[in-house]
């Protein structure tokens, strides 16, 4: 069953620069996915091209990627805030194909602290009773 959740997105470099004083908060680069595919079989945060651009990321390096298709050379981008049910936290992106759809991998579930519900969707962990614990070993 395919599982889909809303996502927010801030360009990471202009929150540092709204921090250092730089910048004006309602200048940040901010988009919403309100359906963002849950893909456990990824492992970060995959975005196509037109919203890596519209977010204004910055192409850092090129890197081979194990795909269902096939081994692809992909570009790893600057680094986002995300948001997935009130929980944030930030990570370098990595680009799909245009027509694609964001993937939110399994590095983002266990960053926040969520998992797949079959009957409910993402939620928080059941195992923390809601509490936002991470993994430091």
């Amino acid at each position: 069953m395919e599982q889909t959740t809303r996502l927010k997105l801030a360009n990471q470099d202009d929150l540092v620069a709204v921090r250092l004083g730089v910048m004006n908060p309602t200048d940040v680069r901010r988009l919403t996915v309100e359906n963002a595919l849950v893909d456990t079989g990824a492992t970060g945060l995959c975005l196509p091209a037109p919203l890596i651009n519209q977010l204004g990321l910055t192409p850092l390096r090129k890197i081979q990627a194990e795909t269902a298709n096939g081994i692809v050379t992909r570009t790893i981008y600057s680094e986002v805030e995300y948001t997935v049910l009130e929980r944030s936290d930030s990570i370098r992106v990595t680009d799909l194909p245009d027509g694609m759809p964001v993937l939110l991998g399994h590095m983002i579930l266990e960053a926040l602290d969520l998992c797949v519900d079959m009957k409910k969707g993402l939620i928080h962990n059941p195992a923390h009773d809601g509490a936002w614990m991470i993994k430091i070993l």
